[in-house]
């Protein structure tokens, strides 16, 4: 999206041409007709709160890591191995200077949010061939985009293998199991707050890592042996252990 064209997304929000589509999301959005497309541009305020927060994160990594080579700097030390050529077939000369040296930490900080934050966060445009309403185009590429979202993780972080030498029956049982195993991370996300964020890779690796040995003892008896905890995995067997 051009600056013009934030303009006047904007001018239409604060005028009242815009449509209110959400309240409590704050979803705002206008339809511009073309002779060949339209457009659907929207303003989410919960967006532009999302991906502030995500570029404050990103104004506090770059100012941590400049205080890290700048300390390197004045103790006249050799720079945190993450800022180094770790390669002993290469040899590299090079010299740091950083801006702290002049500026405070408020300074700073703005600096870094005027390089990060253009004033376009919380917008976003879809494009169609079609005469929707604002909520209809919304709608469908909602539906399109958590489509998209699926298979990526079933192909990427489920990880169901590739499906094109298969047979017919091969890949519907590979779906069907990729579908369930994402529904058990879903259900998971859902009844744990601390996993609502957590990705699928994350969740399949701590599962994946924990380990269960059976003894069967003398009298019959089975006792059950976990290992290898960590917290993900460590929230999950609780909550089980309460339900059974």
């Amino acid at each position: 999206m051009n600056q013009s064209r934030l303009c006047e997304v904007v001018l239409f929000r604060n005028y009242g041409y815009s449509e209110l589509l959400d309240p409590e999301k704050g979803l705002y959005g206008i339809k511009i007709i073309k002779p060949n497309s339209i457009k659907y541009f929207y303003f989410s305020e919960s967006l532009q709160k999302r991906q502030l927060e995500s570029k404050a994160r990103a104004v506090l990594k770059k100012l941590k890591e400049a205080k890290e080579i700048q300390k390197a700097i004045v103790n006249k030390k050799k720079l945190p191995k993450k800022f180094r050529i770790d390669n002993e077939l290469i040899e590299i000369e090079y010299s740091f200077r950083t801006k702290l040296e002049e500026l405070s930490d408020e300074e700073a900080i703005e600096l870094l949010k005027a390089s990060l934050i253009n004033g376009r966060e919380g917008f976003f445009c879809l494009k169609s061939s079609k005469d929707l309403t604002l909520e209809e185009a919304l709608k469908i590429y909602r539906r399109k985009d958590s489509i998209e979202k699926i298979f990526h993780s079933l192909k990427n972080e489920i990880q169901i293998k590739p499906l094109r030498v298969w047979s017919d029956d091969s890949i519907y049982g590979a779906i069907i199991l990729g579908f369930i195993a994402q529904l058990f991370i879903s259900l998971m996300r859902s009844e744990f707050e601390d996993l609502k964020h957590r990705s699928t890779k994350f969740i399949k690796k701590s599962l994946k890592n924990l380990t269960l040995t059976v003894n069967f003892l003398k009298n019959g008896v089975k006792q059950y042996i976990f290992a290898n905890f960590d917290k993900i995995n460590s929230l999950i067997v609780t909550r089980m252990s309460e339900i059974l």
